[in-house]
């Protein structure tokens, strides 16, 4: 948000979205908006179709709560006790002002006062929510996943880059990533996640998005420097953004392109020696086109004809999200290229809603949470749909009982087994912890989302992720509620045992 507010003039902005809307749509807007209208009839018929049957009532149960020795076996009582404290004090959400406000201050300035702050995140919420300062930490963190039967996506915690500088050296920490792999236990570690933000300097990821949205509107025009790719944007896609004809890419601009699109390859390249795949993040909408076209550039260049190398993601909070899955799936069939993509509800409600009204625009992000779930819920069935017929890959990234349910009943109908390769569950690490291995039980592929690096690094990227998702943290009740049944359990099975001998020796001192 701050980087929308730093490059946008509100007032400005907002006279010209009122004469944008005034205006009439031109022929080449009103011819696309019929192609789009054909795709969209394929959008609501699809996942509503597959949505009703994921619903129906078959008595097939994926979770199973009740037994938590099996649902925690794999978790040490030392973990699980820290694990359960932990999330307890992120429920508390004047906890995460206060933490916010902390690392925000002036405070932060001062040596000794920032070393306690610190030394207090890195054995509490650091210990949960991330999974080492570096690969050899979080290689450790792989293999205790490995040996409980779950997988780790790789995220190495930078992004922004400001300068080309900066993209240079997180491409080197992404090397590293995909190349730490190799020494771990084979198939241990699914996919290196990339943020574009780290490898593209973000002033330029604006100025493709604005580019790429103007040739989108305007058919005459062109952008000599694009490259093959899928589509990109949707009639219902956000368009407030550029409101004027942008200035072309100039010479400068074109270069640093082609250094970050090097950048990525040489990522990519790293990752499937290793043979481990690569997901790409998503961002804001300021900048989500330019990240949607870097994207689907690589995956073009780089899928094979079974497999998705390169998955992109799409986040269901946004009202497009339904007709883009399903064009760009469309266009990579049409293409025989096998679509790889992680659908997530989205980390931006708040910003893109309050840049929307601020435009007196309609918000592009889904009005209800309940819209934001069906939405989910319907692109998780498209696509379920999709990859049981034809190559294609998919991970559903939630927290959300009631979607991975639905998800997991359908793939069971469609066949779509752990082996296939074609699906994967996913939460983050130190969260929805009994969802993730009560579908391990019932036999799904599983992995979690491993934030690493150093805790000054990485903090405030998790602590911005807690401010978005506030409601996720509270809403971890069934893993604490499980977690201490547990460690109650374990309790009284240790006293119970103490018991036993006790009396044995008792016994054996009598005879």
């Amino acid at each position: 948000m701050a980087m929308i507010k730093k490059d946008v003039s509100f007032k400005l902005l907002r006279s010209a979205v009122h004469r944008v809307n005034a205006a009439s749509p031109s022929r080449c807007h009103q011819a696309q908006r019929a192609t789009t209208n054909a795709t969209t009839t394929i959008v609501s018929q699809a996942p509503q179709h597959l949505t009703a049957a994921v619903a129906g009532k078959d008595g097939d149960n994926i979770f199973n709560f009740d037994d938590t020795k099996t649902l925690f076996a794999s978790v040490p009582t030392g973990k699980l006790l820290h694990s359960a404290a932990t999330l307890n004090v992120a429920a508390v959400e004047p906890m995460v002002d206060l933490s916010l406000w902390v690392m925000n201050s002036k405070l932060m300035y001062v040596p000794l006062f920032k070393k306690v702050v610190m030394g207090t995140i890195k054995y509490t919420a650091y210990d949960h929510f991330v999974a080492g300062g570096d690969t050899v930490e979080t290689g450790q963190t792989v293999r205790r996943l490995w040996n409980s039967g779950v997988r780790g996506m790789l995220d190495y915690g930078v992004e922004h880059a400001v300068d080309n500088e900066s993209c240079d050296k997180a491409a080197q920490h992404l090397i590293k990533t995909a190349e730490s792999t190799q020494s771990l236990p084979p198939s241990s570690v699914g996919f290196v996640a990339v943020k574009v933000t780290a490898l593209c300097p973000v002033y330029l990821l604006k100025r493709l998005s604005d580019l790429l949205r103007w040739e989108h509107k305007n058919s005459s025009f062109k952008l000599p420097w694009k490259q093959q790719t899928l589509p990109i944007f949707s009639e219902t896609s956000p368009f407030y953004h550029t409101l004027q004809q942008p200035a072309p890419l100039n010479g400068e601009e074109e270069d640093d392109l082609e250094l970050a699109q090097k950048r990525l390859m040489k990522v990519c390249e790293k990752a499937f020696e290793a043979n481990v795949r690569i997901v790409i993040d998503a961002e804001d909408t300021a900048i989500q086109p330019a990240i949607d076209y870097l994207t689907y550039w690589a995956a073009i260049k780089y899928n094979e004809s079974q497999r998705p190398m390169v998955y992109g993601t799409i986040q269901a909070f946004m009202k497009d999200a339904g007709e883009r899955i399903t064009m760009t799936k469309i266009a990579a069939d049409k293409m025989n290229l096998p679509a790889g993509f992680k659908i997530v509800r989205g980390a931006y409600m708040s910003s893109e809603r309050e840049l929307a009204n601020s435009l007196g625009v309609e918000s592009p992000i889904h009005d209800t949470i309940e819209n934001t779930h069906a939405c989910y819920n319907r692109c998780a069935a498209f696509m379920l749909d999709q990859i049981s017929k034809r190559p294609g890959g998919l991970i559903l990234a939630t927290h959300n009982l009631n979607s991975a349910s639905l998800a997991a009943k359908k793939a069971r109908e469609y066949a779509i087994g752990k082996d296939s390769g074609k699906l994967e569950f996913a939460s983050l690490y130190g969260m929805a912890d009994a969802m993730t291995f009560a579908l391990r039980n019932a036999g799904f592929p599983v992995s979690k989302y491993l934030p690493f690096g150093p805790v000054d690094q990485i903090m405030p990227y998790l602590l911005r992720r807690a401010e978005e998702n506030k409601g996720m943290l509270s809403s971890s009740a069934l893993d604490r509620k499980l977690m201490m049944k547990e460690l109650k359990r374990r309790m009284k099975a240790y006293f119970t045992e103490k018991e036993t001998q006790h009396k044995a020796r008792a016994n054996s001192m009598a005879n």
